[in-house]
């Protein structure tokens, strides 16, 4: 087989074996502890950030903290996703992204300035509109397609979160719910597809899965195999008796990005 043929078995075989019993036993002893906070959902998981780091940063979300403000803030991802929600029920699209976006970076310090020339881009609120139009319209996919390599500066680890934001803002969440990916994500992801792909014969698994699950570029296509990849992990999770609770597939991110199942374990 090519590499491509390679890669749609490879995925084949993932979206039938989503997750192993390993990875169940694994998120239901963090649901039960660590992440006993999340028993409802992913809602109140908080980052920190420093507010008066964004003093150059416009527009600014009227729900988050002043920057004046020199020490930590936290935020949520329920507070961001009602910050976004504000925003673009005035059509402040920039704003919207801003709020997601510091929510993303937390505290790291180059964050301010990269994303001061990310709004500096021509049409960056059009483009940012346009995504949340497909969000609508047609589903998580086609927005990630609007903003795939539009906006320089701007990658699928941060415009994610921008559709994350959005779509969770939502009264009618996208059929397959936009989700958040990253590299520490995608990395778990590669991994288990790797593992999934050897139990099955797929000698070319590794090579594959490097391939499809790389450190960041993952077109729309990816991000589509990986939105149905959650979603069928997250049912399967909710119906395991362990606690986990319906429609979560960005608890699963959230607990792979934390590293609560190591799947090469």
């Amino acid at each position: 087989m090519g590499r491509q043929e390679d890669a749609d078995a490879l995925d084949a075989e993932l979206l039938k074996r989503p997750l192993p019993a390993t990875a169940v036993r694994a998120m239901g002893a963090w649901l039960a502890g660590d992440g006993a906070r999340y028993a409802t959902g992913a809602g109140a998981h908080a980052v920190e950030y420093v507010p008066a780091r964004w003093s150059g940063v416009e527009p600014w979300p009227g729900p988050f903290a002043e920057r004046s403000h020199a020490g930590a803030a936290t935020v949520t991802r329920a507070q961001a996703a009602a910050a976004v929600r504000e925003a673009v029920e005035g059509s402040r699209w920039c704003e919207a992204l801003v709020a997601s976006y510091v929510w993303g970076q937390g505290r790291t310090g180059y964050g301010p300035h990269r994303l001061q020339e990310i709004l500096a881009e021509p049409g960056a609120a059009d483009v940012l509109a346009a995504s949340g139009s497909a969000l609508r319209e047609e589903g998580a996919v086609a927005a990630y397609r609007v903003l795939y390599k539009r906006l320089r500066g701007l990658g699928p680890a941060f415009f994610t979160k921008f559709l994350y934001f959005l779509d969770l803002a939502r009264d009618d969440p996208a059929a397959l719910r936009a989700l958040v990916l990253d590299q520490r994500v995608a990395r778990v992801v590669r991994a288990h597809a790797t593992r999934v792909g050897l139990e099955s014969g797929l000698a070319a698994a590794p090579d594959a899965a490097a391939w499809t699950w790389s450190d960041g570029g993952w077109t729309p296509h990816r991000y589509g195999v990986y939105l149905r990849w959650a979603e069928a992990a997250a049912g399967q999770l909710a119906s395991a008796g362990i606690g986990w609770p319906e429609a979560s597939p960005d608890l699963l991110e959230l607990a792979l990005f934390d590293a609560v199942w190591d799947p090469a374990a």
